[in-house]
């Protein structure tokens, strides 16, 4: 009984000394690498928030108006999940590698001293679950919380607060997370741990050393910066010009010809790099060392460096554009009307008014409404022969004798379409314009307006055009002279931007009934009355009236209608898109890049861990050294962010030209603006990390300053 009590009380010494051991081992890793520990916290953030989306305010909303194209949006978000899998894996594993290359002296005197390997697994795996779960509990908190704190910002911004936000956790985000994030964690251990394992003890105890690699001739370096720097220069025109969005083998050439280019560019830096060394002052304390260092690190990790910059260009791209379109209001368009009602079942087009309020007056809610009013629109209908029935000549030639340009070009091809225009009745149309607030037009009878829609027109064909009818030039309808008048008129007509016009012609009202006989379609427009809008945002009031008519059964009766919201629903569709997706892609890009650039450095700096003892033996100082380090570190990590900050620049402006219409890239100064702001605030971002690499090569150097025996 005895001897029982005395093995069950070694054992238990024995797992308390192997628990404080672990719990130690654990907290010393994190904090001797806090950079990695932080990034997988983000890295679980990132996961949740994405995840989670459907489950968003801003989704479920527009669920009830986009659900196709928000299930086409939701059905991507497994391909981003395992994209990012992948992606993080890799980080993981060379991040854990370091981790491990850096006990390596410990696993051996472990070893030495009579720990089975066994055991050491054990150790290891419970010092990785241990860091695991405590990245899991603080992650998926901040998770959880930022992803109300967006639902609600965004709610807020967009004027959805009075949905009525709900706190929401979503089980399969965070199941997702949790599995993805062990799975990952896991094989990379497995796979690491394996190799360990198998290495004698004499082969742990021993110092590793860099790989030495061939030096090549400066000129080869010189050609190499010479076409890296001519390929970008290529990818910047190609994607700028809009060359690279014509075709798929266009952005083909491109990406291969950015992606060559930046692998050139800083294989060449090495002659660039040693120029320095040749040239900088000797008399700086370690001046030389320093530089020799970092040539060597370019020439060891050049290729790494070049796909470092290329995820920081592609997170700065992402983050920079999608902040950029997400703060703009172009795509929304200007709020004037809030319903459109259309009553196809009614053959006399002057009954839809009156039968569309007779409903809603029998259903009582007339008093929603403080306008009603009509918008009529047709077609010339004074002929059979529908070819040029619209002539305007003059309009034509006045354009081309403008300086050449593509606006001007794409304009001349455009009117070259306009031989059977559709028609607006004057007298609605300025009904329309004081609802928005603007002055009424003033035609006299032989005299038109053109209207053109706004995703159709841009801000300089506009002022073309505005010139050339302020001279009232001559144009034939249905070989009767009309005069062309006024600015060209681009206020919606109707509230959803579904039924757009590229170009019509807005005529008198007995001109207009003239010439389509008629024969036209009606679209009721409307206005919400205060009491419908009383105690509430115009968003709720428009959800609470759909909910009304639907109750009603309007599509029964043949009216279809739809209201503002459906509008408002395409661009936050748009600007949700734009924004969560490219943000969430930015922070997993510069997550990556940051950590594959601070493991790499900070793994040589181990390999190379004899020369800074030997500078220790010959009496330099750890100020000394520490500073060498810093500057390695700044131009290891600084070249790459320089690169990409000055691609990224080129590249918003490319995601720009090729993904935006040619109305919303009037606001490209603005959002170009927005992008430079966010692009700086990234590089302050870099600079922080790059300042954390720093103290950790600091913590790193300091272990080094005691002189040790070499046997």
């Amino acid at each position: 009984m005895g001897a029982s009590l005395r093995l069950w009380h070694s054992w238990e010494v024995e797992a308390v000394m192997f628990s404080n051991l672990v719990f130690r081992n654990s907290r010393r890793g994190r904090k001797e690498n806090g950079l990695f520990f932080t990034s997988l916290v983000i890295s679980i953030v990132a996961f949740y928030i994405i995840l989670s989306l459907s489950k968003q305010d801003v989704m479920i909303f527009l669920a009830e108006m986009e659900s196709d194209a928000v299930n086409k949006l939701l059905l991507m978000i497994p391909v981003f999940y395992g994209m990012t899998l992948g992606i993080l894996f890799f980080l993981i594993y060379f991040a854990c590698k370091y981790q491990m290359e850096r006990r390596r002296k410990e696993f051996g005197v472990y070893l030495m001293m009579g720990m089975r390997r066994s055991k050491l697994f054990t150790m290891l795996l419970a010092e990785d679950f241990l860091n695991n779960l405590l990245a899991l509990l603080t992650g998926l908190p901040v998770a959880v919380l930022l992803s109300e704190i967006i639902s609600l910002v965004t709610a807020k911004l967009v004027g959805m607060g009075i949905i009525g936000h709900r706190f929401t956790l979503s089980l399969p985000a965070i199941g997702f997370t949790v599995a993805g994030f062990l799975a990952i964690k896991l094989m990379a251990f497995l796979i690491l741990s394996g190799k360990f394992s198998r290495q004698e003890i004499g082969s742990l105890l021993a110092n590793s050393s860099g790989n030495e690699k061939k030096q090549q001739p400066a000129v080869v370096y010189g050609i190499g910066t010479v076409c890296g720097a001519g390929m970008l220069a290529a990818a910047y025109c190609l994607a700028i010009g809009g060359w690279a969005w014509h075709k798929t083998g266009w952005m083909s050439l491109t990406l291969l010809l950015g992606l060559l280019g930046t692998i050139l560019l800083f294989y060449g830096m090495r002659a660039a790099i040693a120029l320095l060394v040749k040239t900088g002052k000797a008399n700086r304390k370690l001046h030389v060392f320093t530089f020799r260092q970092i040539q060597e690190n370019v020439i060891h990790q050049s290729t790494s460096m070049a796909i470092s910059s290329l995820l920081i260009l592609a997170a700065l791209c992402c983050f920079g554009a999608g902040i950029g379109i997400a703060s703009t209001n172009q795509q929304a368009g200007e709020h004037v009307l809030d319903y459109t009602f259309r009553d196809d079942h009614t053959e006399n087009p002057q009954q839809v008014l009156p039968n569309l309020q007779a409903v809603l007056k029998e259903n009582g809610l007339e008093r929603q409404f403080s306008q009603l009013f009509e918008m009529r629109i047709g077609r010339v209908h004074t002929t059979e022969n529908f070819e040029d029935v619209f002539q305007m000549d003059s309009v034509m030639e006045s354009l081309r004798r403008l300086p050449p340009s593509e606006k001007r070009d794409i304009l001349l091809n455009n009117l070259s379409y306009t031989d059977f225009p559709y028609l607006i009745c004057l007298s609605d149309y300025n009904r329309l314009l004081e609802t928005a607030g603007k002055p009424a037009l003033t035609l006299a009878e032989k005299e038109a307006a053109v209207y053109q829609d706004a995703s159709f027109a841009d801000t300089v064909s506009t002022a073309m055009l505005n010139e050339i009818f302020s001279g009232r030039p001559g144009a034939l309808l249905d070989e009767d002279t009309i005069y062309l008048t006024g600015e060209v008129q681009s206020v919606n007509f109707v509230t959803d931007r579904s039924i757009t016009l590229s170009f019509a012609l807005i005529l008198p009202e007995q001109q207009f009934l003239h010439y389509t006989q008629g024969d036209y379609d009606t679209y009721i427009n409307g206005i919400m009355s205060r009491e419908a809008t009383q105690g509430a945002s115009l968003m709720t009031a428009i959800s609470d009236l759909n909910d009304q008519l639907a109750g009603i059964g309007l599509e029964d009766l043949g009216i279809e209608y739809e209201s503002y919201l459906q509008n408002m629903g395409r661009y936050l569709f748009y600007m949700v898109a734009a924004s969560y997706i490219t943000i969430y892609l930015a922070i997993i890009f510069l997550v990556v890049a940051n950590t594959i650039m601070g493991v790499q450095f900070l793994m040589n700096q181990q390999k190379t861990g004899r020369r800074y003892q030997t500078l220790v033996r010959l009496g330099a100082t750890y100020k000394t050294i520490c500073a060498s380090a810093r500057k390695q570190i700044g131009w290891f990590m600084g070249l790459p962010v320089c690169v990409a900050a000055v691609s990224s620049l080129f590249g918003v402006k490319a995601l720009f030209t090729g993904l935006l219409s040619s109305r919303a890239q009037e606001a490209q100064g603005e959002m170009l603006m927005v992008s430079a702001a966010m692009i700086f605030l990234l590089c302050v971002v870099e600079y922080t990390y790059m300042t954390a690499i720093k103290r950790s090569s600091d913590r790193f150097l300091l272990t080094l300053m005691q002189p040790q025996r070499e046997e």
